[in-house]
């Protein structure tokens, strides 16, 4: 299982890169595999600035459909409109063409509470 060091994750099953103020995020190779097929990223909140722990967009893969949860407060800068024509790029790529949204942090002190790679391995065992 692919869990990148130099990311943070979230017990949701996200990954963030922290770029400067900005917060790239996706979902983890884990909850890809979990998931199944992909076939449908829906983020309708893009320009919207949404609190921690709210609900950004859904996944959608052949058995069921999952919310997208932020893991850090900031305005959605970006969606990655590449996945509304290849959802299948999560799956075969989380950590890189798979990203979801960029978002502008509005309090960099919340990526201090993210998981490291080690307690996120320890969290799925």
């Amino acid at each position: 299982m692919n869990i990148p060091a130099n990311l943070k994750y979230t017990k949701d099953h996200e990954w963030v890169k922290i770029e400067g103020d900005t917060a790239i995020i996706g979902i983890t190779e884990f909850a890809s595999k979990e998931l199944g097929d992909i076939v449908y990223v829906e983020v309708d909140t893009e320009g919207d600035d949404l609190a921690k722990e709210e609900v950004f967009g859904t996944i959608e893969a052949v058995k069921t459909v999952s919310d997208l949860f932020m893991p850090v407060t900031g305005n959605v800068a970006e969606f990655n409109s590449a996945l509304e024509d290849a959802p299948e790029t999560v799956n075969g790529d989380p950590y890189g063409d798979g990203w979801m949204v960029k978002v502008t942090m509005s309090d960099m002190s919340e990526a201090d509470s993210l998981l490291s790679a080690d307690d996120y391995k320890g969290l799925i065992g």
